[in-house]
């Protein structure tokens, strides 16, 4: 059993620091959602490293939202669902196709600076869209330009506090509310951060698996410390692989924009075969998990490590303007990808399922709300839509902050909260190792492709680390460590329920989809297990 708490205290003798807003996380969710509740509030910024450390800084392709007048939202919105494989909420996305353009809007008034061609803002398509519809930046650097942005804006603003180098243990609840958060400075000091309002923005757990596209600091932490504390965790099963990070030696799995294939980039096996025609109609174009997994069956076949992508034939001065972090990278490990094809694998990209919120982002406990990856908020479904993740951010953090206006003050004089379990056992030794193996057991056994034996050996490898919760844990790598371990147990076993194929979730001995059974989302509850939900949608 997981601890409500990953370590002893009582709030009552911790320093007490108050404000009305908490964001934890500094990617696009984080920095947006805090500038929106600072127009009329307090707000402490927390992340665990820097503010400019988080996934959106690594996206590439762009954000997606209608603008031209050959799209338009219910385009969006088919495109979405076909690619959600039915578990979409078709309320949230309606929402996001709805209110995204103006989110976008926000962004280029916050200082964004997307590319233009002609005057009008450049859009390119990606796969799984049926029009152009991704607005980038600098190329294939949108990410990086949106958190620069809102990063000068919240350096600015009186109303927010950035507290860099800050974990969170865990968060303090007291009767079904949130009432703020345990957190660890970085001298080692705990104290009780209290707040009206609680937003969970920490992203996605790529960490969890040995090849992954995301940083370092993407260890799940969001859903474990909200998992602890009581909220329903939704749809763990549904891992995104991205199809085509870098596969070369000493370079790290870097990833390559789906936006290479969306202008005419190839895949092709070691033999130069182009493959992708025997697998989908749409070719390079068709759904992540359909591409990955076809990558994944020509290494087999072909005995390879990887799969070439090959965008040789176009222009060489349109890739290395479309694409210039992407040429210098390569060229930087000797690859010149106007003129050599790519090595590529799939790699850990994304993380569908997260905290279950309703469509202001709050959760089953009042006062904590999720925002970005590390939410479920029905838009993304079994398997979310290229660029859709920087499109949902913005839209539910201004959704978000909207509700948080129409909560009463909290008084939190009367907590009583603790922990006082007497965990002695001096912390696990060799974190580095043990985090290493957890990796590697995900790769194995919960990876692109699973079935039963997989899925039961994986649970038994990783429930011989249960002991890290009943240590005297002191140290960042240490709660890391058991977030981590929290968030491998629920995607393995929800996997394991999940008796079918669906999306990014693909079982060899249940390879067919079974919407008459599987039509439903798996809820994960610390203190019933695993609640099967039906949503009004399916």
């Amino acid at each position: 059993m997981i601890p409500q708490y990953l370590v002893d205290f009582d709030v009552r003798g911790l320093p007490a620091v108050k404000t009305d807003v908490i964001v934890i996380g500094s990617g696009i969710a984080g920095l947006f959602t805090a500038i929106k509740a600072a127009e009329d509030r307090k707000v402490i910024v927390l992340t665990k490293k820097s503010l400019m450390e988080s996934n959106t800084r690594y996206a590439q392709g762009g954000i997606a939202a209608v603008f031209s007048e050959e799209d338009s939202p219910e385009y969006h919105r088919q495109d979405t669902l076909m690619a959600g494989a039915g578990l979409n909420s078709s309320a949230a996305v309606d929402v996001l196709v709805h209110e995204g353009p103006e989110g976008v809007r926000e962004l280029i008034r916050l200082g964004t600076i997307f590319d233009e061609e002609n005057g009008v803002l450049a859009l390119t398509q990606e796969g799984a869209h049926s029009h152009r519809r991704i607005l980038h930046a600098n190329g294939d650097a949108t990410g990086y330009e949106i958190v620069r942005a809102l990063i000068e804006q919240v350096k600015q603003d009186r109303n927010i506090e950035v507290w860099d180098d800050h974990f969170v243990i865990d968060l303090i609840t007291e009767q079904g509310e949130c009432a703020g958060a345990l957190v660890q400075r970085p001298n080692g000091e705990r104290l009780f951060l209290q707040a009206d309002a609680t937003v969970l923005c920490s992203g996605g757990a790529g960490q969890l698996y040995r090849y992954t596209t995301n940083p370092e600091v993407a260890t799940g932490d969001g859903v474990a410390i909200a998992y602890r504390a009581g909220a329903h965790i939704r749809d763990m099963e549904f891992i995104q692989f991205h199809p085509t990070a870098l596969c070369y030696p000493g370079a790290p799995r870097f990833l390559i924009s789906e936006a290479v294939r969306g202008e005419g980039a190839v895949l092709r096996n070691i033999h130069g075969d182009r493959f992708m025609e025997r697998y989908h109609e749409l070719l390079e174009l068709a759904p992540r998990d359909i591409v990955a997994r076809a990558i994944v069956s020509e290494m087999e076949l072909t005995k390879s490590t990887f799969v070439y992508l090959d965008i040789t034939h176009e222009p060489a001065d349109m890739v290395k303007h479309r694409f210039p972090t992407i040429y210098e990278t390569c060229m930087s490990y000797g690859l010149d990808i106007t003129s050599d094809w790519i090595p590529v694998a799939p790699a850990a990209h994304y993380m569908m399922g997260g905290i279950k919120t309703d469509l202001n982002g709050e959760s089953n406990i009042a006062r904590l709300f999720a925002c970005g990856e590390v939410s479920s908020t029905g838009v993304q479904g079994a398997n979310r839509l290229a660029s859709n993740s920087l499109s949902e951010a913005i839209v539910f953090g201004r959704r978000i902050t909207e509700r948080i206006r129409e909560l009463a003050p909290a008084d939190w004089t009367s907590l009583s909260a603790g922990c006082n379990e007497g965990r002695t056992e001096t912390p696990i030794q060799a974190i580095v190792e043990r985090r290493l193996k957890l990796q590697k057991v995900m790769v194995r056994y919960a990876g692109l492709r699973r079935d039963e034996g997989m899925l039961n050996k994986g649970l038994e490898e990783l429930k011989r680390q249960l002991p890290i919760f009943t240590a005297a844990l002191t140290k960042r790598e240490e709660y890391e460590f058991a977030n981590m371990l929290t968030c491998s147990l629920l995607i393995t076993e929800s996997a394991l329920s999940r008796q079918e194929s669906r999306g990014a979730h693909y079982r060899d001995d249940y390879p067919l989809r079974d919407d008459a059974k599987w039509q439903k989302h798996l809820l994960q509850i610390r203190d019933l297990g695993i609640v099967e939900e039906f949503s009004d949608d399916v």
